[in-house]
């Protein structure tokens, strides 16, 4: 899913809500949950988008409608190579759609 088609999905009021995740390295991969289902966003060529920050985020999304929007981090054990799937599950803080600056 583009840009363009997550902005008609939030404007039909479909997406349930995004998640902005966070990654090994400093980069946000941003998702579309609708109906159960994630959607990651790609950017013009196809490609996974990726985002330096919470701020880059916001100003990507500032003229989409507010929509829930929470920022994601995996269990490190789940990126580390070796060790089996963990019982802890990801940390879900929710993110005001503004900054507060």
């Amino acid at each position: 899913m583009n840009l363009q088609e997550l902005n008609a999905f939030a404007v039909a009021r479909k997406v349930d809500e995004l998640n902005l995740i966070s990654m090994e390295g400093g980069i946000y991969l941003l998702e579309a949950r609708m109906h159960g289902a994630a959607y990651p966003l790609s950017d013009s060529q196809g490609k996974m988008l990726t985002l330096r920050s919470v701020e880059h985020a916001r100003d990507v999304l500032h003229n989409f409608p507010m929509l829930p929007f929470n920022l994601v981090h995996t269990s490190v054990h789940d990126e580390m190579c070796g060790l089996g799937a963990s019982g802890e599950e990801s940390l879900k803080v929710p993110l005001a759609w503004r900054s507060a600056l």
